[in-house]
C-alpha cells in the first residue's frame, strides 16, 4: 500500500474518533471516554502529518512537542475551574494565530510558483486563514483579559465605535482581495493579518461581561474555521475535517448560548451593533434598609420544616469551590427525605456546561440537575431556594428594566418561591454591574459570607437541629 494511501486512512479513522468523541461529550457519562477518543484521534492525526510532510529538522519538533506537553501538564494542574474560560480564550487564541503564521509559511513557500501560475484555492485560503486567525487571536485575548479583571469587564463604547469597526472591516476585505490579486506581494499579508488582529480587538472590546459565555463560544467557533481554512491551504484533510467540526460545534453552541440569553447572533457576530450603550448604577440607596440577613441556624430550621428544596449553583460557589460542600448539603437533606434539585442556568458561570462540570465532579447525580425551561414552571411550589453565588441569572430586573445590560434575558424565577435564602459575599453586583432587587424582596434572606463556610455552618447547625 502506497504511503498517501495509508495516510489517508489514518486521517480517515483519526477524523471518525473526533466525530464519536464529540457526540460522546454530549453526556457526562461519556465525556471522559470521548475526551480520550479525540486525544487519541488528534495523536493519530499528528503522527501521521509527521510523516506526510518533508520534515527539515525532528530535533526542533521534539523541543517544540516537550515544551508545549510541559506547559500544558502544568496548566492542568494548577489551573482552577474558576479560572478554565480564561484557559479556554486563551487556547482560542493561540489557535487562530497559529493558522496565521501558518498560512503565512505556505505563502513564502508558494510565492515562487506564484510568478508562474496562481492557484486560486490555496491564495484565498491563505488569506482567509489571516483575517478569521487574527481576529480570533486579538478578540480572545481581550475576552481573556475582561475575563480575568485585566480589561473592564464593561461594555467600551465611545462615539463613532461603530463606524471604525465598519472601516477597519472593510479594509481588511480590501487587502484581501488585493493580497487574491497581487499573491506574490507578502508584506500585504502581514498587514493584512495586523489589520484583522485590530478588528478583533474592535469587535469584543465593545461586548460586556455578562454576554462572554456566548463570545467564548464564538470565538471557539472562529477558531475552528481558521483552521479548516489552514488545512485547505495544506491540503490537509484531517485539519479541514476537525477545524469544521469545531466551527460548526461551536457556532451550535453561540446559537443555543444566544437563546438562553435572549440575545441575537448578529449582536455577537458584529459585537453589539446597534447596541445602547446603557450603564445602570447603584445610587447607594437601592439596598439601604431594605435587606434582611439571616444566619445558617435560622435557614436550619427553614430545612428542617421544608419537604422540597433547590439549590442555584452560581459562580460564587465556583470560586469558594463549594461543590463538595454542597453535595454533603444534599445527601443530608436527602436523607431526611427532602425532595432536592439543582437549577442550572444556561451561563451560570462564565462558560457554557460550567456548573454542570462543577456538580459531576462532586459526584452529584445527572438526573437531579434540571435545566431552566424545565425547572422555572415549579418554583412556586419550592418550600426553599438556597441561591449560592448566582445573581444576574435571578436578577428580575432582566424582565422589568428594558434599559438593564440584561435585558430580555431568561432567568430562573426563583422570586416565586416561598422562601429565598441567597448566599453571597456581599450585596456587590454582579458580572453584569447591576444590582439585584431579589435581594430586597419580601421573601428573600441573605446569608453573607463565602458560599463553601456559609453551607459548612448550614450543614452543621442541621445535624444539631
Amino acid at each position: 500500500m502506497e504511503l498517501i494511501s495509508i495516510l489517508n486512512l489514518a486521517y480517515l479513522i483519526a477524523s471518525i474518533l473526533f466525530i464519536i468523541g464529540i457526540k460522546q461529550l454530549a453526556h457526562p457519562k461519556t465525556a471522559t471516554r470521548g475526551n480520550l477518543l479525540g486525544a487519541l484521534g488528534m495523536l493519530i492525526a499528528v503522527v501521521a502529518t509527521l510523516f506526510d510532510r518533508e520534515i527539515l529538522s525532528y530535533e526542533w519538533i521534539a523541543v517544540g512537542v516537550l515544551i508545549g506537553s510541559v506547559i500544558g501538564i502544568i496548566l492542568a494542574i494548577k489551573i482552577q475551574m474558576t479560572a478554565m474560560p480564561q484557559l479556554v480564550a486563551v487556547l482560542n487564541g493561540f489557535g487562530g494565530i497559529a493558522s496565521v503564521f501558518v498560512a503565512g509559511a505556505a505563502l513564502q513557500l508558494s510565492i515562487p510558483k506564484y510568478a508562474t501560475a496562481v492557484n486560486y484555492q490555496e491564495i484565498v485560503s491563505i488569506v482567509f486563514s489571516a483575517i478569521v486567525g487574527g481576529i480570533t487571536f486579538s478578540g480572545s485575548f481581550i475576552a481573556f483579559g475582561k475575563l480575568q479583571g485585566f480589561i473592564t469587564e464593561k461594555a467600551v463604547r465611545y462615539p463613532g465605535d461603530q463606524l471604525v469597526k465598519i472601516l477597519v472591516g472593510l479594509t481588511a476585505v480590501g487587502l484581501g482581495v488585493y493580497g487574491c490579486m497581487e499573491p506574490t506581494d507578502e508584506s500585504i499579508y502581514w498587514i493584512l493579518s495586523g489589520v484583522s488582529l485590530l478588528l478583533g480587538i474592535f469587535l469584543v472590546i465593545p461586548i460586556g461581561g455578562a454576554d462572554m459565555p456566548v463570545v467564548i463560544s464564538l470565538l471557539n467557533s472562529y477558531s475552528g474555521i481558521a483552521a479548516s481554512a489552514t488545512g485547505f491551504v495544506l491540503n490537509n484533510n484531517v485539519l479541514i475535517i476537525s477545524g469544521s467540526l469545531v466551527g460548526a460545534s461551536g457556532i451550535i453552541l453561540t446559537q443555543i448560548m444566544c437563546k438562553a440569553m435572549n440575545r441575537s447572533l448578529t449582536n455577537v457576530l458584529f459585537g453589539g451593533f446597534g447596541a445602547v450603550a446603557t450603564e445602570m448604577k447603584d445610587d447607594g440607596d437601592f439596598y439601604s434598609g431594605k435587606v434582611k440577613s439571616t444566619s445558617a441556624e435560622e435557614v436550619a430550621m427553614l430545612l428542617d420544616v421544608a419537604r422540597s428544596v433547590v439549590i442555584v449553583p452560581g459562580y460564587g460557589m465556583a470560586v469558594a469551590q463549594a461543590q463538595h460542600t454542597v453535595r454533603d448539603l444534599y445527601q443530608l437533606l436527602t436523607a431526611r427525605g427532602i425532595d432536592v434539585t439543582f437549577a442550572i442556568h444556561p451561563v451560570a458561570g462564565r462558560m457554557p456546561g460550567h456548573m454542570n462540570v462543577l456538580l459531576a465532579e462532586a459526584d452529584i447525580p445527572y438526573d437531579r440537575l434540571k435545566e431552566m425551561d424545565e425547572i422555572n414552571s415549579t418554583f412556586e411550589n419550592v418550600d426553599v431556594v438556597i441561591v449560592n453565588g448566582a445573581n444576574d441569572v435571578t436578577n428580575p430586573l432582566a424582565k422589568t428594566d428594558p434599559k438593564s445590560p440584561i435585558a430580555g434575558m431568561p432567568i430562573l424565577d426563583v422570586g416565586n418561591a416561598k422562601t429565598v435564602v441567597v448566599i453571597k459575599r456581599s450585596l456587590s453586583a454582579g458580572f453584569a454591574g447591576v444590582p439585584n432587587p431579589l435581594f430586597i424582596a419580601d421573601n428573600c434572606l441573605m446569608l453573607f459570607g463565602d458560599g463553601k463556610k456559609a453551607t459548612q455552618e448550614m450543614i452543621a447547625a442541621l445535624k444539631e437541629s
